[in-house]
């Protein structure tokens, strides 16, 4: 079992940047292939990054601005954001999978969720 758990969410004005933290419970989050999905107000919760060892993955509209990290002695997965617009609000969530090396993008792939963290950007 793995618990996520979010932090670094906020109130920022756009073109500021953030930094969200995913802690994760376990001794082999190493492992885990690891994600940022996000969820503005009446949308589909949609795909933001991931990583897994050294690789990641992005969406398409988040390359340049996003960057996806992980410290794998703190257990901790993270999502650097920068240049930050008002289309930027939404919830984002931590996502853990243990197998799979493709499909990163599919919310059912995912094993293990965060409650997530809030990000609102003002205009």
């Amino acid at each position: 079992q793995v618990q996520l758990v979010e932090s670094g969410g906020g109130l920022v004005q756009a073109g500021a940047s953030l930094r969200l933290s995913c802690a994760a419970s376990g001794r082999t989050f190493s492992t885990y292939g690891m994600a940022w999905f996000r969820q503005a107000p009446g949308k589909e919760r949609e795909f933001v990054a991931a990583i897994r060892y050294g690789t990641t993955y992005y969406a398409d509209s988040m390359k340049g601005r996003f960057i996806i990290s992980r410290d794998n002695d703190k257990n901790t997965v993270y999502l650097q954001m920068n240049s930050l617009k008002p289309e930027d609000t939404a919830v984002y969530y931590c996502a853990a999978r243990k197998y799979g090396s493709t499909g990163w993008s599919l919310r059912d792939t995912y094993d293990y969720w965060g409650q997530g963290t809030q990000v609102t950007v003002s205009s």
